[in-house]
């Protein structure tokens, strides 16, 4: 299983994969939020502000995805990662969440934050794994998010 598994970058062709799995995800846990919708509609909107994308592919389907979101001034969020279900449990979630901080550091990255809910215990875990700490929340644009955690760039 393993030797079938690559992490790719966006390409156009997987637009719609893009949003399918991060509808699935969203829904199975939440609801889907107006931002939701406009970074899924438009992801080559994330690429042209200074992002990437970053999608998992197990054979010759896409089964996870992870945007490294740029907010400006050299702030990034990784955002939209997702994995469907039939693929948890392969650790693709944390091949696709440290292949995104690889990216930030790449871009020299000043600070790398992610938003998420504490009722995600599985991500929430993965998350402490890898660095990410609780830091201080501010108001958000998702009414689902209650965690703010950051990386040590």
């Amino acid at each position: 299983m393993e030797n079938n598994l690559q992490i790719i970058e966006y390409q156009p062709l997987y637009k719609d994969d893009f949003k399918r799995i991060n509808v699935e995800w969203i829904e199975t846990y939440f609801k889907i939020e107006p931002h939701d919708l406009e970074q899924l509609e438009a992801p080559e909107e994330i690429i042209a502000n200074g992002g990437q994308i970053f999608l998992a592919k197990l054979g010759d389907e896409i089964v996870g995805t992870s945007a490294l979101i740029h907010d400006g001034n050299g702030v990034y969020e990784l955002a939209k990662m997702g994995v469907t279900p039939k693929a948890q449990g392969l650790g693709l979630g944390k091949k696709l969440c440290v292949k995104t901080i690889e990216e930030a550091k790449a871009r020299k990255a000043k600070s790398l934050y992610l938003l998420s809910n504490t009722a995600l215990k599985p991500a929430i875990s993965i998350y402490k794994s890898i660095g990410f700490v609780e830091v201080p929340i501010e108001e958000t644009l998702y009414e689902r998010t209650d965690i703010k955690m950051a990386y040590p760039i």
